[in-house]
This record gives C-alpha cells, sequence and structure tokens, in this order.
C-alpha cells in the first residue's frame, strides 16, 4: 500500500484560543506525553520549535533538548525542528535547533510572505544560510512554501548547489488573507505542476476547518501531511479534537479509507533521504 507520513507539530502558537477541553502541551512532560500517544497513534514524525516552558520561542535550547530526550526514549520517531516562526530572533538564533544532535530534519522557509497586516521575512540570503547550516548538520531540510514564486525559488538554489536534490516541498495553505495561499484544489493543482520530477511533497492546512484539503492532498499524490495544535484544533466544522492524539487518530482512519497506510518512522526516513537510527 502507498505510504502517508504523518508529521505532529503538537504546541499552538502563543496567543492562540485554547478552545475549552483542548490541554495545549508546553512543558517537556506533556509535550513527549502528547507525542507519544501520537506515535501510538501513527504519526511518525513530530515538528518542535525551541520554546520555553511558556510555549515561547527562544534562542534557549533546554527545553527543548529535554523534551526530544524523552521523545527518543520512548520512540524512534524523526525530531523535525523548526527554523521559522513569526519571532524578533536572529538568523543563528532562528535555527538554534540545528545544534541539537538528535535533529535530523528541518524546516526551511522558501521566502518572505505578507502576514496578517505584518511581514514574515525569509530573504535568500536568509535562505542561503540556514541551508548552509543544515548540510553542516547533516540535517534533511523540508521546504516550506507558502506562494507559487517559491517552488522556482527552489529550483534556482537546487541549480545553485544550496539545496540537494531530490527536492521535499512543504506547501503551507491556508485561509489566504493572513498569509498564504488558499487552501484550494485548484491552488494545489498549480504548486504540484511547478514541482521538480523525483521530488516529494506534502501539505500543511494552517487554520484548517476539516480534513477535506489533506484528503485532496492525499489523493493527488502526497508523500505526507502535517497535523497538530499548531496548526489547528479542528477535525471537522465545529467539532474541535481534545488532543494531538485524536487528530492523528482521525487522519489515519481518514488514510486508510483512502486505500494507504501511515508511514513507520524507518519508512519515511527513507522517503525522505534521512539516514537509518542508529541502535
Amino acid at each position: 500500500m502507498r505510504k502517508i507520513m504523518i508529521t505532529v507539530a503538537p504546541v499552538a502558537h502563543v496567543g492562540q484560543t485554547i478552545p475549552e477541553g483542548c490541554r495545549n502541551p508546553l512543558t517537556p512532560e506533556e509535550i513527549t506525553d502528547d507525542v507519544l500517544n501520537c506515535y501510538r497513534a501513527g504519526a511518525c514524525e513530530v515538528h518542535l520549535h525551541t520554546r520555553d516552558l511558556k510555549g515561547e520561542q527562544t534562542f534557549e535550547t533546554g527545553v527543548f533538548s529535554d523534551t526530544i530526550r524523552r521523545i527518543r526514549e520512548g520512540s524512534d520517531m524523526i525530531i523535525q525542528g523548526s527554523t521559522g516562526g513569526f519571532s524578533t530572533l536572529s538568523l543563528a538564533e532562528r535555527c538554534v535547533c540545528l545544534n541539537v544532535p538528535e535533529v535530523e530534519v528541518a524546516s526551511l522557509n522558501m521566502g518572505s510572505v505578507n502576514f496578517g497586516e505584518s511581514v514574515y521575512v525569509n530573504t535568500l540570503p536568509d535562505i542561503r544560510y540556514w541551508a548552509d547550516r543544515m548540510r553542516q548538520a547533516n540535517v534533511v531540510p523540508e521546504m516550506e512554501l507558502f506562494d507559487l514564486s517559491m517552488v522556482e525559488t527552489c529550483t534556482r538554489l537546487a541549480d545553485e548547489g544550496v539545496l540537494k536534490r531530490p527536492l521535499h516541498y512543504n506547501f503551507c495553505v491556508g485561509k489566504g488573507h493572513a498569509s498564504n495561499l488558499s487552501a484550494t484544489g485548484r491552488n494545489l493543482c498549480f504548486l504540484t505542476q511547478l514541482c521538480e520530477a523525483g521530488s516529494s511533497w506534502g501539505i500543511t492546512h494552517d487554520a484548517m476547518d476539516d480534513f477535506s484539503m489533506l484528503a485532496c492532498a492525499i489523493g493527488m499524490g502526497a508523500t505526507g501531511v502535517r497535523i497538530g495544535f499548531e496548526d489547528s484544533f479542528c477535525y471537522a466544522p465545529g467539532r474541535v479534537a481534545h488532543s494531538n492524539a485524536e487528530l492523528v487518530e482521525r487522519l489515519v482512519a481518514l488514510i486508510r479509507a483512502m486505500g494507504c497506510e501511515p508511514a513507520t518512522p524507518a519508512e519515511a526516513r527513507e522517503m525522505q533521504g534521512i539516514a537509518p537510527l542508529k541502535a
């Protein structure tokens, strides 16, 4: 059966309204318990920012490292660090996750984009800097794309030798008015048509109301889908999950209903060109 990678981003952004009955994990213990439940439900990868105990982004890696150590003790999940997030951190501070040896994949934002009434800045020199840091740390970049033009940016940077082929795209779609492209099948068609042959792609649906775009992406050939409180609490209109594991369980049911299976961490490492986890 075709395998689909499930990445969970378990921690809601600071300032997000937490629905009643939902417990947003913040401490290493809370995040680990939640993530391991997601692992048992079928997730193969976890996406984490370097945050403090209040959920604020920081360049201090203590909470981040402790959390990863606990997750690694209980699973073989792929660890994905973030070099993104809307913050005032410097270039070096935004990629401190790369200093933690357990990080295997890192998000790499492929350009600047309007974000609400502000601008989320990721210049080409910024991208080259983070990509070089990932290369030095032997970390695989997952390219985060918010706009059609960013697909061709990936190709240009690969031609420069900044990015290594095959490329791994992650299309970040959402409400449209907030930042990125609207979550429509039409936009997804445009994005995938620009992808390089031999590449792989996945989807993050920010502020989703239901699983319709995830299903659309799977049907169109996505190799991965992301879910979790960082993106949305909802699995259907007006219905929220009380834990990240509930979101994963419902997504696994959808994947199987579509004739696919969730990828194991070992399978997902092979799909992304990540070295097998050492025993």
